[in-house]
């Protein structure tokens, strides 16, 4: 059994988004309309949370709007909240020059969403390391092979349930 230490209460963050980040969070509400997001922001980085269904739109969304412009796809990674695999997609524009992370929940029991390598083609390796580590089946990804494990690796590495025999968190 692994042994975890948790705090009673998260720490305050203090949020410090600069000007492009402030006209960013004011600008996400209106272009994704449609897809009702919820906007908040977080450190110095404006976060939007959608439905994992919507992913792909609101990924175009962001790449094609002129006033956004994320064009380019820093990383992809997976959360285990232990209740929810949060997928989070860190974006930038390149001429822009402005910052987002989006996020969308997945069940632990059966996480899938869709692919977004049809907006960015550099998703395929982040898909798929998020597939070997966290268990999360990205629909309409070609080659879901293992990227990092070997073909028949049993469990997720990725998940906080995964037991690493003696291994104690601090």
């Amino acid at each position: 059994m692994v042994e975890r230490r948790r705090r009673e209460q998260a720490p305050q963050v203090l949020v410090t988004l600069d000007e492009k980040g402030r006209v960013l969070e004011g600008l996400l509400p209106d272009a994704l309309r449609e897809f009702q997001p919820e906007v908040t922001s977080s450190f110095d980085m404006v976060e939007v949370t959608v439905k994992p269904d919507s992913v792909p739109a609101v990924c175009s969304a962001l790449k094609d709007n002129p006033d956004l412009a994320f064009n380019f796809l820093l990383s992809l990674c997976a959360v285990d909240y232990e209740e929810h695999i949060q997928v989070v997609y860190h974006l930038y524009s390149t001429s822009r020059k402005h910052k987002m992370a989006l996020k969308a929940n997945v069940p632990t029991e059966n996480p899938r969403m869709p692919s977004v390598i049809e907006v960015w083609p550099g998703a395929d390796w982040y898909e798929r390391e998020a597939h070997d580590l966290f268990g999360v089946v990205f629909e309409g990804h070609p080659n879901m092979e293992p990227l990092l494990l070997y073909e028949g690796f049993e469990g997720f590495p990725g998940r906080k349930s995964y037991d690493f025999n003696d291994y104690t968190e601090w």
